[in-house]
């Protein structure tokens, strides 16, 4: 059968550890067999991305703003004992943070529901979507070790050279300083995505952060969306028959987990960051959710909302068998090769894009499946490892 043809390259960001491995094997026995896959590569490996200083993130993300959509492993974000590990140079920042400031917008991620297992909130009956603010905060923050003693300010000199200054604590002793910003752009951008990913679905949204506490930071956030929402969203919300509810972060999270789900629940984006991970979990696993940073500029980065699966990487490497959960990355590069279809009107790729969606699911209906969902299943299940698990996958694809 003659591989399907693309047209624009995809930016493929490779990764780390155990889902480096889990990337490889996917294009090997998923993709490669069935498309002549174009991909513009990028090695964001971390010893890759310290030999060049972090410069081939910054490269990655700017591809993807030229070519439109990208697809992205998981990576490292090093800690000090990183640093030692790799011998690194320094501790770099986070690979997505970077990524996300360059590109702004909007990370939506949902998940991947499977018949057998059952979320752990018995009140939960409908995906719930996060839909994450992806710029600035503590991503991107300056921080210090304060010594000692000492006076910390937060100061902004204007273009007139004027002056603003607040006092931020008096040091007694040592402490650590942190700073934050987001701007004004990135905060509309995040409603006008959020608006409309809820109209486009039809569902209710919701918006939540900590204004009671952070009177100018969160506030800000909180009137953005209110404005934005009165002034352009508000008849429409009212036609499709859907609501914009705002509230604080912890009246959220109790709402959140007495509801039925089926709604877009947007945060900030740290808030986002650990709120989607506690609902790809109570829904099943961390490795069954999708993600993708959505562009005010109309550009698109596909990923796994996962880590780097360490503790299996070094059992990888000393040759045992692992059971790692691919779900994840399948639905990432399923998502890019469907954007990059619809974009360049191959509705070959689309639909491929759909089969290896669905083969992934029937095989996990089917009672095979990795060892973390084994666990959860309701019924007879199967647990195999990682390759044997992209074999089925590879089997009911073929016979497609």
């Amino acid at each position: 059968m003659a591989k399907i043809q693309m047209k624009t390259p995809l930016v493929e960001m490779d990764g780390d550890e155990m889902t480096r491995v889990l990337w490889a094997w996917i294009k090997e026995m998923l993709i490669e067999p069935y498309v002549d896959l174009k991909t513009e590569y990028f090695d964001l490996g971390l010893r890759h991305r310290d030999e060049t200083n972090d410069q081939v993130t910054v490269d990655s993300a700017n591809a993807a703003k030229k070519l439109g959509v990208a697809v992205k492993c998981a990576t490292i974000t090093p800690n000090a004992q990183r640093v030692e590990e790799y011998g690194l140079k320094e501790m770099w920042k986070s690979p997505n943070g970077t990524i996300r400031a360059i590109l702004d917008g909007t990370v939506f991620r949902a998940p991947i529901l499977v018949d057998g297992v059952k979320p752990t909130v018995r009140t939960w009956k409908k995906p719930i979507t996060i839909a994450r603010h992806a710029y600035g905060d503590v991503y991107k923050n300056t921080e210090m070790r304060i010594p000692g003693a000492g006076k910390a300010e937060l100061v902004f000199t204007g273009k007139d050279g004027e002056e603003t200054r607040k006092t931020v604590f008096d040091f007694k002793g040592p402490g650590v300083l942190q700073g934050m910003y987001n701007l004004d752009g990135s905060i509309a951008s995040f409603a006008h995505s959020c608006f409309r990913y809820a109209l486009g679905t039809k569902q209710d949204l919701w918006f939540s952060t900590k204004d009671t506490i952070s009177k100018v930071y969160d506030h800000r956030f909180k009137d953005m969306f209110a404005e934005i929402y009165e002034k352009d969203y508000k008849d429409a919300f009212e036609k499709a028959g859907i609501t914009y509810f705002y509230t604080l972060i912890d009246d959220a999270v109790a709402r959140v987990v007495r509801s039925e789900g089926g709604f877009i629940w947007a945060c900030k984006n740290y808030d986002g960051d650990v709120m989607s991970d506690m609902v790809a979990t109570a829904f099943g696993s961390l490795a069954m959710m999708t993600s993708v940073l959505v562009s005010p500029s109309g550009q698109y980065e596909y990923e796994a909302a996962h880590g780097t699966v360490t503790r299996h990487y070094y059992r990888y490497l000393k040759g045992e068998e692992t059971s790692t959960n691919p779900v994840a990355t399948i639905f990432a590069w399923s998502g890019a090769l469907r954007k990059r279809g619809e974009l360049d009107g191959l509705p070959e790729l689309q639909d491929f894009a759909d089969r290896l969606e669905q083969a992934t699911l029937d095989t996990i209906n089917s009672g095979t499946m990795t060892k973390d969902l084994a666990l959860l299943y309701e019924g007879e299940s199967n647990s195999v490892t990682s390759r044997e698990f992209l074999a089925a996958i590879a089997g009911r694809l073929g016979s497609r």
